[in-house]
């Protein structure tokens, strides 16, 4: 069943100066170094909002935003609901909810069923951002292992929108990235260290 966020408007926000509203991001085994090596790389600002997806330990409260907060200028949150899309902030997923973008720009958290015994799930967040903001929407994947965003991005692609995925020779884990390149429906596959400066070029144009 595709998780969905409610749509009350038909179509999102948009934000000044930016060629992209939303960057969603995933990310998985040593996800965390490969995130700071991003994040650091963004000036603060950074004119479009970043939703991220990290599969954490639900069982566990999370610090990846206390974590990611240490290493960019950027404004970091872990995501509340209704919390509005803003640019230069980051807004991580909670462990055990699944987050999703409405077509307004608000967030909506979930807790249905796990996507491949995951919540949250990558692919859930794809889809939703690519129903809300179709080809402003960008997906980045990393280094994780399963097939986590590959379904994901698919979407995101369908709705004209642009796609990175990490490399193997930078990924510690290349589970989730190569099953992302897989599908086809990438755009840029790139080493870690050249992936922030793709972003801010097609951020900004």
């Amino acid at each position: 069943m595709t998780q969905r966020a409610e749509n009350p408007k038909s179509y999102p926000p948009r934000f000044a100066n930016a060629n992209f509203d939303i960057v969603a991001i995933a990310s998985s085994a040593g996800g965390l170094t490969a995130l700071n090596t991003i994040l650091s790389a963004l000036p603060k600002d950074f004119p479009a909002a970043i939703a991220l997806v990290q599969h954490l330990a639900p069982q566990h409260p999370s610090l990846m935003s206390q974590i990611l907060a240490r290493h960019t200028a950027l404004e970091v949150k872990e995501a509340e609901e209704g919390d509005r899309l803003t640019p230069g902030r980051i807004y991580i997923a909670p462990p055990d909810y699944h987050l999703l973008v409405n077509s307004d720009g608000t967030l909506f958290l979930s807790q249905s069923k796990q996507i491949n015994y995951l919540r949250p799930s990558a692919d859930v967040l794809f889809k939703s951002v690519a129903d809300s903001y179709k080809n402003r929407a960008m997906a980045i994947v990393l280094t994780g292992t399963g097939r986590d965003g590959a379904t994901g991005v698919e979407a995101i692609h369908e709705m004209g929108g642009t796609v990175i995925a990490q490399d193997q020779k930078s990924s510690e884990f290349f589970g989730m990235p190569n099953a992302t390149i897989n599908t086809g429906n990438v755009n840029y596959i790139l080493p870690l260290d050249e992936i922030s400066k793709t972003l801010l070029s097609l951020v900004l144009g």
